[in-house]
């Protein structure tokens, strides 16, 4: 008996040690692991952001200092690129143009993207499951394929380049995405609420606008970001669904006065039309990216 006594308390003995080194194995790996991911985060910050930082440089330069010193800092900071890139290349009428056909298309596309989820998340019916599949379906279907029969359509409907006919062709596309980003957010509200709002006398429409949609506030601030980058640097729609030059967005303006200068080319003019494209996009991210950490769901049909 005091042998098998003497075993039991060196087996004690033995699993603090144990559960000691097995710590610091994990202490080690997770250490190791984090210096790899910071390593890898701080490679691809270096790759993002150092030829943001020469595109802004650029812009402040002459051609003739772009090309014969171009990492160097501007001798003459010419603030005059941005004025020439925004009346001369008339980036400041796509500029415009771009953003009424973007915001249009944006409020519509959120609007009728979060009615949609919010029935088929909350409310049964026949037919909603084909429904739900259906919508789905469109995330797969590829923008080139669409682009012969949107042109017939939108001309039979006197809709081609025209600002009201990019605007439904952005929204229809960006539709499908926007149901399924929102659908599981609207799926995991709390019905006691819903039920709430109905019984202190709010309508179906009262209680979707003043209590459901401001606690998908998460969902549809990071929904709304993913919807404006893509609508902001879509290319192939304008260029087949918009050739009317006065009706130009900003992408289908740089890709034309990029290709226009030939060998004659204003490179400072040039970056700074760039910057300009890009600054809306980094302030609207810059704004609501905290909505985006957490709000990332997978939609998914229960």
């Amino acid at each position: 008996m005091s042998v098998i006594a003497a075993d039991r308390k060196t087996a004690s003995d033995r699993e603090p040690a144990r559960d000691r080194r097995l710590t610091r194995v994990a202490a080690s790996s997770d250490r190791r692991f984090a210096a790899i991911s910071h390593a890898l985060l701080i490679v691809w910050s270096v790759v993002v952001i150092v030829p943001m930082l020469w595109v802004l440089m650029s812009s402040f330069k002459s051609t003739g200092e772009i090309l014969s010193s171009p990492f160097s800092l501007p001798d003459h900071w010419r603030v005059e690129n941005y004025a020439n890139a925004w009346t001369d290349a008339n980036i400041g009428r796509y500029f415009l143009n771009s953003v009424i056909v973007v915001v249009s298309a944006l409020i519509l596309v959120m609007l009728l993207g979060a009615m949609c989820a919010y029935i088929l998340a909350r409310f049964e019916f026949p037919g909603r499951r084909l429904i739900y599949y259906v919508m789905l379906a469109g995330l797969t279907f590829p923008v080139f394929l669409a682009i012969v029969p949107l042109f017939f359509q939108l001309q039979n409907f006197g809709l081609l380049n025209t600002r009201p006919g990019l605007i439904l062709t952005y929204v229809a596309f960006a539709l499908p995405f926007t149901m399924f980003f929102l659908y599981s957010f609207f799926r995991s509200l709390p019905h006691d609420v819903y039920e709430a709002a109905l019984i202190d006398g709010a309508g179906d429409w009262r209680a979707f606008f003043q209590v459901m949609l401001p606690m998908a506030r998460p969902g549809m601030a990071a929904v709304a970001i993913f919807n404006f980058l893509g609508l902001w640097n879509q290319f192939l729609l304008p260029v087949a669904l918009n050739t009317d030059q006065d009706m130009w967005v900003l992408t289908q303006g740089m890709a034309a006065y990029a290709s226009s200068q030939v060998y004659d080319i204003d490179y400072g003019a040039l970056f700074a039309a760039i910057v300009i494209t890009v600054v809306p996009v980094l302030i609207v991210y810059c704004v609501f990216q905290r909505r985006i950490a957490g709000s990332v769901s997978q939609g998914t049909f229960r």
